[in-house]
């Protein structure tokens, strides 16, 4: 059978991270697979242990977890050819909703894994990755990278212990959106240019962030291109309406939203049109602040499913 190197994120889901890794070791041995165990005190550690099997010649890497450890795994996997199963036990689950994966669900996730290795079956999808222009460093991403009000909600939410959950960042959003005006961007995607105030960008490979949050219902993951939602100028209150239409995606009829569409996006600063942008997050993880360049990577990555 298969040598599976398994990484787990023991405070997934609310602390449901250490169990459900035990319940995926214990189902792919049972399969007959051949699992190595590549879990962390941190996940840094978690992903240096990762790096160096996947160096070593593993079959597949399995994560465990939420959204952020799909951005792991897709840091480790994207451009190797070793497929990348998912079993989504974290808070959001995006990529797994984006890859129609089970959610939730550690014996029916752990399943997908097995019965795809066994058949040797796995999905090509694209995956971008973003850097500082001009920089040799790149991070993979495979769902979102946003750098506006939800960035900022998000970065505050990282700094609160209470309350859990997804209420935390409803409880980031208030102080946020009291401070809040609308940030100054310039975003080119491919040859064309936005430039403005604005409250968000999102630049989207998949079409869900943020537990559920339909912000670029187009995006598909094998298309070879990156949606561009630019969400121009909005009053506070403003804001605060727009935010519950992104999860039915009817903010894009809005008609100070504009959706572009190319392989390579470039978003700075632009200090004449207001303040600095936050810094950006992708799959929920923090890579940092602008000016940055996204490209998408067609059949970047081969997912087990």
């Amino acid at each position: 059978m298969s040598l599976v190197g398994l990484v787990v994120n023991p405070v997934a889901g609310r602390g449901r991270g250490s169990h459900a890794g035990r319940a995926v070791h214990d189902r792919l041995a049972g399969a007959g697979h051949a699992v190595r165990d590549l879990s962390g005190p941190t996940l840094a550690h978690s992903a240096d242990r990762a790096r160096a099997a996947v160096l070593a010649g593993l079959d597949a890497l399995v994560v465990v977890g939420g959204d952020g450890m799909v951005h792991l795994g897709v840091g480790l996997v994207a451009g190797t050819g070793l497929p990348l199963g998912v079993v989504a036990v974290g808070t959001g689950n995006d990529a797994a909703r984006a890859l129609g994966l089970p959610r939730g669900d550690v014996r029916a996730a752990t399943d997908v894994v097995d019965a795809a290795l066994r058949a040797g079956r796995a999905r090509s999808v694209d995956a971008a990755r973003t850097g500082r222009p001009g920089a040799g460093a790149r991070e993979w991403f495979l769902g979102v990278l946003s750098c506006g009000l939800d960035a900022a909600v998000n970065a505050r939410a990282n700094t609160l212990r209470r309350p859990q959950g997804n209420a935390r960042y409803l409880a980031a959003l208030v102080p946020e959106l009291a401070r809040f005006r609308p940030y100054g961007y310039r975003v080119r995607v491919d040859d064309v240019l936005w430039e403005q105030p604005g409250t968000l960008v999102a630049v989207a490979n998949a079409p869900w962030f943020g537990g559920g949050l339909h912000v670029a219902p187009d995006a598909r993951l094998d298309d070879g291109l990156l949606d561009v939602v630019l969400a121009g100028s909005f009053t506070r209150v403003g804001a605060l309406g727009v935010f519950p239409r992104l999860y039915g995606g009817s903010h894009v009829r809005d008609r100070r939203v504009r959706v572009l569409r190319g392989r390579t996006v470039v978003v700075e600063a632009a200090p004449h049109h207001g303040p600095p942008p936050p810094a950006a997050f992708a799959d929920g993880e923090r890579i940092g602040p602008l000016p940055l360049t996204v490209e998408c990577v067609p059949g970047a990555v081969r997912v087990l499913v």
